[in-house]
């Protein structure tokens, strides 16, 4: 399964890139919306995780990318924020599957990346 991790900290980043590789998962890290949408538009993925506290609306953007270019790609968003813990995460894309937080371990991210993952490749 292809993921693509747009999380502007490195550490957490190559933490759950490094995860995802050990299971098998074929992993991109980047750090910005720009380098996202210029890997999903060379290479797709099948899922998305996209840090809600990117500056900007960068994790939004990176969505609406995806919805268009990509409808099939599921997005876990996670944030270390609980301004979205009212669900209204989901409000911004409509390719959302998850909202998570942060510090989310890298096993249960893994878990919700598997569920979802294989329904992007369906179309479902």
């Amino acid at each position: 399964m292809d993921v693509l991790i747009v999380e502007d900290n490195a550490d957490l980043g190559q933490l759950w890139l490094n995860h995802l590789t050990r299971l098998g998962h074929r992993v991109t890290l980047v750090d910005s919306a720009d380098a996202a949408i210029e890997m999903l538009g060379d290479d797709g993925a099948d899922v998305i995780i996209a840090d809600l506290d990117l500056p900007g609306s960068a994790a939004a953007s990176v969505a609406d990318y995806a919805a268009y270019r990509l409808p099939e790609a599921r997005v876990i968003f996670v944030t270390a924020s609980t301004f979205f813990s009212d669900g209204s995460a989901f409000a911004l894309a409509a390719n959302a599957c998850a909202c998570l937080p942060s510090r989310t371990a890298p096993d249960d991210l893994a878990a919700v990346v598997e569920y979802h993952g294989p329904r992007a490749a369906k179309g479902a």
